[in-house]
């Protein structure tokens, strides 16, 4: 995926919080999505955020008190980011399962707007048939159904077959 790197001047939103500005639309960036969770730096120090529409400032991502006041960050601040889509992106995916996704559109919406950890976590269920392959597309067609219903995550007995996963 590709990084995006860019100066701004971060703005204050109230409750001790800041804004940082994203200047360039994500979704022509990195492919339209509900929700944009990144991973990068601002000023050199890591980050990662959720990209937001927010109120009149436009689009941005928030900076918590805790962040700032480990980085010394305060509004007005010229800033230096460089950010990334994080976690496993539809292009990542076996075939397989980019497929099943594709043919299932608010499956794959859903899939697309999870946070890394729960992609991850199907990610990983899924490959967890290397033992079992006949199990692998029994295992997709679960997650497509769940992601379609609006899971992030699955029950731990839902669609195992197997009582060790």
């Amino acid at each position: 995926m590709q990084e995006m790197t860019y100066t701004t001047r971060v703005i204050a939103t109230g409750r001790d919080r800041v804004m940082v500005p994203v200047p360039f639309d994500p979704d022509q960036a990195w492919g339209a999505k509900p929700r944009h969770h990144v991973a990068g730096t601002v000023n050199g120090t890591r980050v990662r955020a959720v990209i937001e529409e927010l109120d009149q400032a436009g689009r941005g991502f928030v900076l918590g008190p805790a962040w700032r006041r480990d980085c010394g960050l305060g509004p007005g601040d010229q800033v230096r980011v460089q950010l990334v889509p994080e976690g496993p992106q539809r292009a990542d995916l076996p075939d397989d399962l980019a497929a099943a996704l594709d043919a299932n559109p608010a499956a794959g919406q859903f899939f697309d707007a999870l946070a890394q950890f729960y992609r991850k976590a199907y990610l990983r269920w899924i490959d967890g048939t290397r033992r079992k392959p006949q199990l692998r597309a029994e295992r997709i067609a679960t997650v497509v159904r769940l992601l379609a219903g609006g899971r992030k995550s699955r029950p731990s007995n839902e669609g195992d077959g197997d009582s060790r996963t």
